[in-house]
């Protein structure tokens, strides 16, 4: 009570208690009552992050690390936990090249699918959550390939994401990435866009500075830009992988566990 009284003190803001507070359905959320100090978004990150390694990561597992701002905080707390005893014999499969070297510094054994194949739970972000059916747009950072290499073989998927990530449907709130092969890439960017069901989509190549942006596989990636929803997404990403070209796509569709979201009431998860 001491230390609480200090906190309370030094912040000049109120809390009351901390409850867990059931959700009929599918969704149920850790509230902070009265909490005045809005969070930043990379607290929120952090939030969620720690509870993914907290709540889904037990020792002797196969652990398969996402990319971006979100997933760095769960590799953090991974690496944090290992160092501190509380996990062991921890295994674990980067999904780009930079989770590889954060993994790295921090001590977390590395492994890849040729000799672990079988993952017991992959933690990572997304760029959008489709509220009613938890299908995720990925790739923004633009490791989509490696992410769903990886996370497709885990038998548990943990996504972490802040409110804003949230959305009604697919396409509008961010970009759709594609991955394609430098090879005749203009051409395949004309196919792309002109899948009947990607139909009144833009589809601009990601560049950097004035050069095409390059994925860590030597790939190119252009970005669909819709203005109303995806009509049928599944179809999408079917037609997608018919074009020769295409090497994958951020449609992560039916491959959601759970996913935990953080936000201006306090932590919540979703499952499907």
């Amino acid at each position: 009570m001491q230390l609480r009284s200090v906190i309370l003190a030094v912040l000049g803001c109120e809390f009351s208690s901390l409850a867990f507070v059931p959700h009929f359905g599918q969704r149920s959320t850790f509230r902070a009552s009265r909490f005045h100090m809005a969070a930043s978004q990379d607290e929120l990150k952090k939030q969620v992050g720690y509870k993914a390694v907290d709540d889904y990561v037990k020792s002797g597992m196969v652990v398969g690390l996402g990319t971006g701002s979100t997933a760095a905080f769960a590799v953090e707390r991974l690496g944090n936990k290992l160092k501190d005893g509380l996990l062991k014999d921890i295994i674990a499969i980067p999904t780009s090249i930079r989770t590889k070297e954060q993994a790295e510094s921090l001590g977390i054994p590395l492994t890849t699918l040729d000799s672990h194949p079988n993952i017991d739970v992959a933690i990572d972000g997304a760029d959008t959550v489709d509220k009613s059916t938890l299908a995720l747009v990925k790739g923004g950072g633009g490791a989509l390939l490696r992410e769903k290499i990886v996370e497709v073989q885990a038998k548990e998927f943990i996504v972490i994401v802040d409110e804003s990530k949230l959305a009604d449907g697919i396409g509008p709130h961010f970009d759709l990435p594609v991955e394609i092969i430098q090879f005749c890439h203009e051409h395949i960017r004309r196919e792309v866009e002109n899948l009947p069901s990607l139909k009144g989509c833009s589809a601009v190549l990601r560049m950097n500075g004035k050069e095409p942006y390059v994925t860590d596989n030597s790939n190119y990636i252009v970005d669909l830009k819709f203005s109303v929803p995806i009509a049928d997404p599944i179809q999408a990403g079917k037609e997608l992988l018919e074009v020769v070209g295409v090497v994958e796509h951020g449609l992560f569709l039916g491959m959601t566990t759970a996913c935990i979201i953080a936000g201006s009431e306090g932590i919540s998860v979703m499952t499907p």
